[in-house]
C-alpha cells in the first residue's frame, strides 16, 4: 500500500492529494477514481449542479426589494 501510485488531485491547501489512486485510475476514490454500477465516477456531478446559485441575494434582488420598501413607506405618509 505504501508504494501504490498516489493521487493526482490537488487539495484546496494547493498540496498533492496524498490518497493512493484507485487501481486502473489516475485519482483516489475522492476525488474521482472510484466507479459505479453505471461506469461512472464518483465526485461532483456533471455542470456542478451543487453550486447552482438561487440568485435571492443577488444585487438586483436587493435593489428591487428596496424599492418595494422605499414605495411601502410613501404610502404609509400617503
Amino acid at each position: 500500500m505504501a508504494k501504490a501510485p498516489r493521487c493526482h488531485a490537488r487539495t484546496r491547501a494547493g498540496e498533492p492529494c496524498q490518497s493512493p489512486a484507485v487501481n486502473g485510475a489516475k485519482r483516489c476514490r475522492m476525488h474521482g477514481g472510484g466507479r459505479n454500477r453505471q461506469g461512472r465516477g464518483s465526485g461532483a456531478p456533471a455542470g456542478n449542479r451543487n453550486a447552482l446559485k438561487h440568485g435571492a441575494r443577488s444585487a438586483e434582488t436587493r435593489e428591487l426589494m428596496a424599492m418595494v420598501r422605499a414605495w411601502g413607506r410613501l404610502e404609509d405618509k400617503g
